[in-house]
């Protein structure tokens, strides 16, 4: 509520660019082009606007004759809801009554969401005066909501304290990254000042932001249920498989980066020395460490952490997929990916290229691309048209996939030399043993022993004398 005296105050300043004076009770048009000029605050003072009723424009001086009705302050507050101004602007509307009369005033808050139009104008001021906003005008009202519109990652988590916020992570791992030391040894402010300058806390709120949840937070899914990466290993090609183990990845992202990390490069990559020549090995991996940990981490750094939905870190036989909620962002689309980069959360990416996980140079895709094709996986292969999620596939590669088909035929001669020594080992503890006693003992029907029989005539370890029920059996050549 204004007082008399400020009243007069911004009565007396005729120049002002943020006051608009009127005895006109009934022109409707005009005061909505007032409103939504203070709205747009072109000159970016971020201080409320007022329009007053019942006082000449020209002297400043209060009329006394405007009778100030119910009305009149009703049809001045309709003026908000009546849809002509898009989007709603803040206003509120009050009489004030002065020793020479009474007035009604607007009171105007700069809108955060400009332009604001009117009947589809915009209307900015221009010193003491509205009028139409030019395109360079409207430019730089598109260029201040741009600026105004916080990631969700930077608006405060209103339910959180400081006492939600890992300190010893914050001070002891992240700050001498961000920092050197010389400048921490000087910095004399308190944890959430600190933390404010970084984007990890609100002070006028006096809770963390979301993006101080997601890096230090003791309990991030607390306040944000989908906050962790969920790892799963399918025994075989699809999600119909049986599961061979499973993690769930929890916690800030100072602690589940580095876990995350290490298990890639324990788990995930499976180094193997591959005989090249009789004096050199090659290492190879089935997945190359540093690809697959960057295209993990950008799906923890570009996800939409508002859904529930954790980051999928799903294993094959065959490959890998991880799938992060949230689609392309910003201006980024199918058509310019991976060229044009936009972040959705850029605190948390900030952070993670503070914490040394992220490069932030949009050159990601194209090195993952590179190392993939060196160490024979081929492209990943990256999904765009799921709309609420993105998905990117990695594939297993070239030598791992030779290497597993050339361990089933090993394995499986394996298997045929253990099944050719259990009968030759029957032979052995009685050489007239018959065909049938020979299927009652092994646990097998004819058509396997005949097949074994057979392999051991061809390749010279056993020959029949005599008949079929009469004769015996000869080892020539174990």
């Amino acid at each position: 509520m204004l007082t008399p005296e400020e009243v007069k105050t911004l009565l007396s300043d005729i120049e002002s660019d943020r006051v608009e004076r009127t005895i006109s009770t009934t022109n409707t048009d005009k005061f909505g082009q007032a409103i939504c000029a203070f709205a747009n605050d072109l000159p970016n003072h971020n201080l409320p606007g007022y329009l007053i009723i019942g006082a000449d424009d020209k002297t400043g001086n209060v009329s006394g004759k405007v009778n100030i009705t119910d009305q009149l302050l009703q049809n001045l507050g309709g003026i908000k809801t009546d849809g002509k101004l898009q989007p709603q602007v803040s206003m509120t509307v009050e009489k004030v009554s002065l020793s020479e009369g009474a007035v009604a005033v607007v009171t105007v808050q700069p809108c955060e969401f400009t332009p604001v139009r009117y009947e589809g104008r915009i209307w900015i001021r221009n010193g003491p005066r509205k009028c139409i906003a030019s395109e360079a005008d409207e430019k730089r009202l598109l260029e201040k909501r741009t600026s105004r519109m916080l990631t969700f990652d930077a608006l405060p988590c209103i339910d959180a304290t400081i006492e939600d916020i890992d300190i010893a992570a914050f001070k002891q791992i992240y700050l001498p990254l961000a920092f050197p030391e010389d400048v921490l040894r000087t910095d004399k402010r308190t944890v959430e000042q600190q933390m404010q300058a970084l984007g990890y806390f609100n002070t006028k709120f006096n809770s963390p932001t979301y993006a101080g949840i997601i890096m230090f937070g003791v309990n991030p899914e607390r306040f944000m249920p989908g906050c962790y990466v969920q790892y799963v290993r399918f025994d075989g090609q699809n999600r119909a498989c049986k599961v061979k183990s499973e993690y769930k990845f929890s916690g800030n992202l100072v602690k589940v980066l580095s876990q995350l990390d290490t298990f890639v490069d324990a788990s995930i990559t499976n180094r193997k020395p591959v005989f090249v020549s009789a004096l050199r090995e090659e290492l190879r991996v089935d997945y190359p460490h540093w690809a697959t940990r960057e295209l993990l981490m950008n799906a923890i750094c570009h996800r939409d952490y508002e859904g529930h939905g954790p980051v999928q870190f799903y294993q094959y036989d065959d490959r890998i997929e991880i799938m992060n909620p949230g689609g392309l962002y910003g201006k980024a689309t199918p058509d310019n990916f991976p060229y044009v980069n936009d972040y959705r959360n850029g605190v948390v990416a900030e952070g993670m290229k503070v914490l040394g996980f992220v490069n932030r140079y949009s050159r990601g895709v194209q090195a993952v691309q590179d190392e993939l094709k060196a160490n024979g996986n081929g492209k990943a292969e990256f999904i765009l048209n799921l709309g609420t999620a993105f998905l990117v596939i990695e594939h297993l590669s070239a030598h791992a996939i030779k290497g597993e088909k050339k361990g089933e035929k090993k394995g499986e001669k394996k298997e045929m030399k253990k099944e050719l020594k259990e009968v030759l080992n029957l032979i052995r503890q009685n050489p007239n043993i018959t065909y049938n006693e020979l299927m009652v003992q092994l646990n097998i029907s004819q058509t396997p022993l005949y097949r074994r029989m057979k392999k051991l005539k061809d390749i010279g370890v056993i020959r029949r004398e005599g008949g079929r029920s009469s004769g015996r059996w000869i080892i020539l050549n174990e």
